[in-house]
């Protein structure tokens, strides 16, 4: 029975804070155990060709309009009211991304995306700004020194590309993508759903005999 989801993430993207909420109440409903998988978007994207909506659709009449109004629905049914576009979007999200492969490796990824994203997309957090990031940090419950030194080792880059690298293999193109499965089951066998309007569907997985 499938009793778990791995969900792609990078803090850039409004949708991965958009798609936290909901499915970490589907995540309490079920019983299921949430991972994050700590990646870098801009990277995903150049791997496979993809962009970001509002540039790979600016030439399709009404289409970047219509996903606006998706956006709004969503936040409306999941009473996301304290939402704001970061004024720094799109930003380098890279830095705060070590960090959380780095806070993952302690066993508490989950932990520092809840904590820093109310932060980045409700508080407005400068995420240009070391000082500016290792408050937010602190404030959020973790050591920041420890985790901003560990995110410039070799190690920590190097894990981040090769998460983003193998999400990739695995067919993801962009976020929020979740993977579905057992504990201990091959990669090949996790579903994959890609988009915050997926969580029905994800829910539904996990129900499965």
């Amino acid at each position: 029975m499938a009793n778990r989801v791995e969900l792609v993430f990078d803090f850039v993207s409004p949708n991965a804070y958009m798609v936290w909420w909901p499915l970490r109440d589907l995540i309490r409903r079920t019983g299921a155990e949430l991972d994050v998988i700590p990646v870098f978007l801009a990277g995903m994207h150049k791997l496979t060709g993809n962009a970001p909506p509002m540039i790979r659709d600016k030439d399709v009449k009404g289409k970047v309009e219509y996903s606006m109004l998706e956006m709004q629905r969503f936040i409306a049914r999941h009473n996301l009211t304290k939402y704001k576009l970061h004024p720094q979007f799109p930003f380098n999200s890279i830095t705060l991304q070590r960090m959380l492969y780095a806070a993952d490796q302690d066993g508490r990824g989950v932990q520092f995306a809840e904590a820093m994203l109310p932060l980045i997309w409700e508080e407005g957090v400068d995420v240009l700004d070391p000082a500016s990031i290792g408050e937010a940090v602190a404030r959020a419950g973790f050591d920041a020194k420890d985790l901003f030194e560990r995110s410039q080792t070799e190690e920590v880059k190097q894990g981040l590309a090769a998460n983003t690298d193998a999400v990739v293999e695995r067919g993801a193109f962009g976020i929020p993508t979740m993977f579905v499965g057992s504990t201990g089951a091959a990669r090949d066998d996790y579903e994959m759903f890609f988009g915050k309007e997926r969580l029905d569907q994800v829910e539904e997985e996990l129900a499965k005999g």
